[in-house]
């Protein structure tokens, strides 16, 4: 593309988002054409594509077979965990999806009714995925493990008709028995579903509740292929459950249209990607990475995606993500920044990179949580390609920021996702909501309306919508990030907006100094917090976990983190103390828990999250802020 391509896209997609999007819908199959592109006609309950009619699943599968692409391989599973690669063409998926909406149609599942998926990395997954989609059901996948208070609220909160669900998960070394933690969250709901779908695994099998729960297989055995039904495009297509700050989960509802018709667009216009190549996002059917980049996204636009049961690490080497680049071809990849801070620990070197063929490798993106500057640079400088940070959320579905390889490759700032992809206006606000000058770090938000395939609202929750949302900066979505533009235009997310703390007057971004830690050479992964001090406010306290082999002495490590941060940064920001920990306290997908640290030295009361990977960390975390004074008085609580 030509320089100033971007640009040029995006002014136009802000001048004339009617235009813009709506020639981005021409690539959609629509059973009816839209009658407005954006009905604005109740702010700021905006609606993309209203009075048009779509099929998610239409989009995804039967339009490739349809189109001469049955096949090819439109899903490829590769489990490290049971040994096993299994490759779908686009017209086996397709007849997969088609029995197993037939199934769920017998049992009751019509067009608008809510499915709970609870399910491990396994095709069926998917399946019961589109399966949702092509009846104009609503899905709500749960991760899969996750504790059974949390999977009953999600429960009473939708009101599904059926669960889908599977005996059991497969991790590293153990397994995770799924039914006994469905059974509780069952017993502990208000709500009861009229059936329970369990797919039974080889490796443990569940025990079955008379009347209640069905075999996955003995119905779909006894189904006829469904065909798609069409829905609104501004009915929901899936509910997809986020932490909220009460403790009741926020459910972020996608619809259908606009969810299609911009993630068609973003598979091109920022991965770079043509239908046939593979993508593959490193992610869980359980988050919103892998609902738009594992199931959704790569489908719509005809490519080939992986879904991978397994880690980064263990399975059975750091050298696991080049394994399947080179057996598969990937082109494009997508996952967490933690994720090859992992592999970084493990592996200083990249040694393990050598061994394998990634020739048809093209690009790497990172999203998830702030990418710092040196796990950036020790991707590109082993994997010989553009490594991609960019950032979006839950809520929005797809990025906000990013490189958008597709339309124009800008340079690339360590630290900062670049520039506002086409279709989101991106300011930076102090308190009062006024626009900040370039550099200065405000609140993040960006001006409404959203672009399509955003969250409309909270399902059955307009109210929390408005004040979660949009009424602490009136006209403005609040992204809860924290961050500033340079000159450039380009846009540096430092922190979440609670994570920026007040030293003696100065605002500063604890991303800031995570960035000054994770460039020391024996550093693997950081954290900094802000903690509760009577004389300055907050004073930062940083947490490093070293790279695997590192005999320095540790002391010697924290005393050149401390002299670095005040030289880089200087000493207002009053950085004086340093801990080595074993490892950090994470959520399943990878997010560092700063919330939950800052509670412990600050001596709050916590709750465990739900989200957690390993529990134990915070307990480790807990005595090495005790042995330096901090953190002597909470209790914790377990929510998961």
């Amino acid at each position: 593309m030509r320089t100033g391509a971007l640009q040029t896209l995006s002014d136009r997609s802000l001048k004339d988002p009617v235009g813009f999007w709506g020639e981005a819908a021409e690539a959609v199959h629509w059973y009816k054409r839209w009658e407005k592109v954006l009905d604005d006609s109740r702010p700021p309950f905006y609606r993309w594509f209203a009075g048009g009619q779509v099929n998610t699943c239409y989009n995804a599968l039967d339009l490739h077979v349809e189109e001469g692409r049955g096949d090819q391989s439109a899903l490829i599973y590769d489990s490290p965990v049971t040994n096993s690669i299994e490759t779908f063409t686009y017209r086996e998926l397709r007849d997969k999806v088609a029995v197993f909406a037939g199934a769920l149609a017998r049992l009751g599942v019509t067009k608008g009714d809510r499915v709970i998926i609870y399910m491990p990395m396994i095709p069926e997954a998917a399946v019961a995925m589109f399966a949702c989609a092509r009846l104009g059901a609503i899905h709500s996948v749960v991760f899969g493990g996750f504790a059974a208070n949390e999977l009953a609220a999600r429960i009473d909160d939708a009101a599904p008709k059926v669960v889908v669900s599977a005996s059991c998960g497969v991790e590293i070394n153990r397994i995770v028995s799924y039914k006994p933690l469905l059974d509780d969250a069952l017993r502990i709901a208000r709500h009861k579903p009229h059936r329970c779908v369990i797919f039974q695994r080889e490796m443990e099998r569940a025990t079955f509740v008379a009347n209640r729960d069905c075999d996955w297989n003995e119905i779909a055995d006894a189904a006829k292929p469904h065909e798609c039904v069409p829905v609104a495009a501004t009915d929901p297509l899936y509910i997809l459950y986020t932490s909220g700050t009460t403790g009741q989960p926020k459910g972020v509802v996608r619809d259908n249209g606009g969810h299609l018709v911009a993630l068609k667009w973003t598979m091109k216009n920022i991965y770079s990607v043509d239908p046939g190549d593979v993508f593959w996002a490193a992610s869980d059917v359980g988050w919103v990475v892998g609902h738009s980049y594992i199931v959704y996204g790569p489908l719509f636009h005809g490519n080939t995606t992986i879904l991978y049961e397994g880690k980064p690490v263990g399975t059975p080497d750091a050298g696991a993500f080049w394994r399947v680049i080179s057996h598969h071809k990937v082109r494009v990849m997508f996952t967490a920044p933690t994720a090859f801070r992992a592999i970084k620990r493990e592996d200083p070197t990249g040694a393990l990179i050598r061994n394998y063929d990634l020739s048809n490798f093209k690009a790497l993106f990172l999203a998830g949580e702030r990418c710092d500057p040196d796990t950036l640079h020790w991707a590109e400088s082993r994997l010989q390609v553009p490594v991609i940070d960019h950032w979006w959320q839950t809520e929005t579905g797809w990025p906000i920021c990013a490189n958008c390889l597709g339309i124009e490759p800008l340079t690339v700032k360590a630290g900062s996702p670049s520039k506002p992809v086409p279709g989101w206006d991106v300011r930076v606000v102090d308190a009062e909501n006024r626009e900040t000058k370039c550099g200065e770090i405000g609140a993040l938000v960006i001006k409404l309306p959203l672009p399509p395939g955003t969250f409309p609202t909270l399902w059955n929750a307009d109210e929390r919508f408005l004040t979660s949302y949009l009424s602490q900066f009136p006209g403005y979505y609040a992204t809860a990030d924290a961050g500033f533009m340079d000159d450039d235009g380009y846009v540096y997310v430092m922190a979440r907006t609670d994570d920026i703390i007040n030293v003696a007057g100065h605002r500063l971004s604890t991303g800031a100094m995570e960035e000054v830690l994770a460039s020391h050479p024996d550093v693997a992964e950081c954290a900094v917090i802000g903690v509760h001090n009577e004389l300055k406010g907050q004073v930062p306290v940083g947490f490093l976990v070293l790279k695997k082999g590192v005999g320095r002495d540790r002391e010697e490590i924290v005393s050149d983190v401390v002299q670095m941060v005040r030289q880089r940064i200087g000493p207002v920001a009053a950085f004086k103390t340093a801990l080595v920990v074993p490892a950090l306290p994470k959520t399943r997908s990878g997010k560092v828990l700063r919330g939950t640290m800052q509670k412990i030295a600050d001596a709050q009361d916590y709750k465990i999250p739900a989200t957690i990977d390993d529990s134990t960390v915070l307990t480790g975390i807990a005595e090495v802020l005790r042995g330096v004074g901090y953190g002597k008085k909470n209790r914790a609580s377990s929510v998961s």
